[in-house]
């Protein structure tokens, strides 16, 4: 395949959307440790109602201001972004904040990498993709990593660590499935157009979510524990993904994807300075499965991305 030269121009785009993109891992990345801090006082349920709630409104506000009319969906979209919103905004992200809640950062980072093998799995399950063995191979050793992280206490059934890491896994699978739905929708809108209204449509949860057993606001907050609710939102919900938006017309969608890799090794380095966290049980031959799975999957691309619409108009 020739390789093609980029002018100037493009590869200063290039470049934006690179740093874009390592600035979103590192506020990804730390997403994990501010909830450990934000869960001495906040339940992990309003924690999501808190995203959810600041994230709808201002990229909402923002994509609004950004594209006008184009803001407004067809009507006949509205069901798959209501179906987005439930397993991308809703399940995913109570899902991850339950699950970091009973296990630990550095485990919930060890699993980070298991989003792209089940993205994959759920696209072949909807023809999106087509199945080959190197990628099956692939997938079977990246789940012998995520095996050693889910069962590192022992596999038993009423451990917190493996509940925590389940609910992990749970998350990754809602996502995974939520991204596929999505795929579609990117020909038709600007990322950040539909990033807005899976957060919007998402916002019927937040009573759900909320309540007596988890207040937004509950009777007593330290200020450290609103520092890091401030953080979650802002930094790791807004900012991410209105980078992640700006990335994706800077550079493709599976260059953006392969940033995911980073996470892990910010979590990890993160949680062992600034919580004392241990590494898990075999931390390095996890690693190795793990990452070398997803890399044998990642390495074979099977379906054209889809570019965005904000890169064809």
């Amino acid at each position: 395949m020739a390789i093609v030269e980029l002018s100037e121009a493009e590869r200063a785009r290039r470049n934006q959307g690179v740093a874009a993109l390592l600035t979103v891992q590192l506020f990804f990345g730390l997403l994990p440790l501010f909830g450990k801090v934000a869960f001495g006082c906040f339940a992990a349920r309003a924690v999501a109602g808190w995203r959810i709630a600041v994230g709808g409104v201002a990229l909402g506000a923002i994509a609004a201001a950004l594209h006008g009319r184009r803001f407004l969906p067809e009507r006949g979209d509205l069901p798959r972004l209501f179906l987005c919103g439930l397993l991308g905004i809703v399940l995913n992200m109570a899902l991850f904040l339950e699950g970091l809640q009973r296990s630990t950062a550095i485990n919930v980072a060890l699993l980070l990498p298991l989003i792209p093998v089940f993205t994959l799995l759920v696209a072949i399950a909807a023809r999106q993709e087509r199945f080959d063995m190197p990628r099956a191979i692939g997938m079977a050793v990246a789940f012998c990593g995520a095996g050693l992280v889910l069962f590192e206490r022992g596999g038993r059934i009423g451990s917190d660590h493996l509940t925590g890491n389940l609910l992990v896994v749970a998350n990754e699978l809602c996502y995974a499935i939520y991204f596929v739905l999505l795929r579609p929708l990117l020909a038709k809108y600007p990322p950040l157009v539909l990033t807005a209204w899976v957060f919007l449509l998402s916002a019927w949860s937040i009573p759900l979510l909320t309540g007596a057993q988890a207040p937004l606001v509950p009777d007593s907050v330290t200020r450290d524990a609103w520092w890091a609710i401030g953080y979650i939102v802002i930094f790791p919900t807004i900012f991410t993904y209105l980078l992640n938006s700006f990335a994706l017309t800077r550079v493709s969608a599976s260059t953006a994807a392969s940033f995911i890799f980073l996470q892990p090794m910010v979590t990890v380095v993160g949680a062992l300075l600034w919580l004392g966290e241990g590494l898990p049980q075999h931390f390095a031959l996890a690693t190795l499965l793990t990452f070398g799975g997803v890399w044998l999957v990642a390495r074979r691309p099977a379906a054209r991305p889809i570019a965005p619409a904000t890169q064809r108009s």
